[in-house]
């Protein structure tokens, strides 16, 4: 089973990948975590990526999909995968097909698209507080702390990251839809694309994903 959430910023992508990955056994790939892991690690992929990073540059595509095939051919990735915020635009998905034929690998399977409004995201991100101190996660709406600007784990102050503020919310947004929502169409037309109804709650998001899953590839 080999998966691709779609959707924007503050879809809830990463929380359902994160519980379905772990509940079915598959490898739950963040582009972030696996670049930050590579460079690390000293990989040879991660060596260019550092190259780009120091220098302040974006990090080019063939090198991010040569990292994000390296981790799918590791062998804790035999039994399945979702691509978590991966591909972000056209090019990076066709040389995500292209990088996993060269290698032997089955490709992308199933594209679950998180539909979300605009208005839902940005009233998600622009509520949600971070702790200074121990980087727990609240929300002024879904989840606040029990005394206003204080984390309930460890008492430290909360704060609004400046990604999650309304109108870089909106920026945020804006390239979205330039950039990735193409996607949309794009698997949509090799019919392995599902919509999810994303403004829903967590668990009838997850309920649609059990139900779309559970139909079979």
């Amino acid at each position: 089973m080999n998966l691709v959430f779609l959707g924007p910023p503050g879809a809830g992508k990463g929380t359902q990948a994160v519980d379905i990955a772990k509940e079915r056994g598959i490898c739950h790939i963040s582009t972030g975590d696996i670049l930050r892991k590579a460079v690390r690690d000293g990989t040879p992929t991660g060596l260019k990526a550092k190259a780009f990073m120091d220098a302040g540059e974006l990090v080019p595509d063939d090198v991010v999909v040569d990292i994000v095939t390296d981790a799918l051919a590791a062998p804790d990735c035999a039994s399945g995968w979702i691509l978590d915020g991966f591909p972000r635009t056209l090019p990076q998905a066709r040389a995500l097909d292209a990088g996993t034929s060269r290698l032997g690998l089955p490709g992308v399977q199933l594209v679950l698209f998180f539909n979300v409004p605009d208005d839902v995201v940005v009233s998600r991100l622009s509520g949600r507080r971070m702790c200074r101190a121990c980087g727990a996660s609240f929300h002024i709406d879904f989840m606040p702390p029990a005394a206003e600007g204080v984390c309930d784990k460890c008492g430290g102050q909360l704060y609004q990251r400046d990604d999650d503020r309304p109108d870089t919310v909106r920026n945020r947004l804006a390239a979205y839809r330039k950039d990735t929502e193409p996607l949309v169409s794009f698997y949509r037309d090799k019919g392995l694309l599902r919509d999810v109804k994303g403004d829903a709650g967590p668990g009838d998001v997850r309920r649609f994903i059990d139900d779309i899953l559970g139909e079979g590839l």
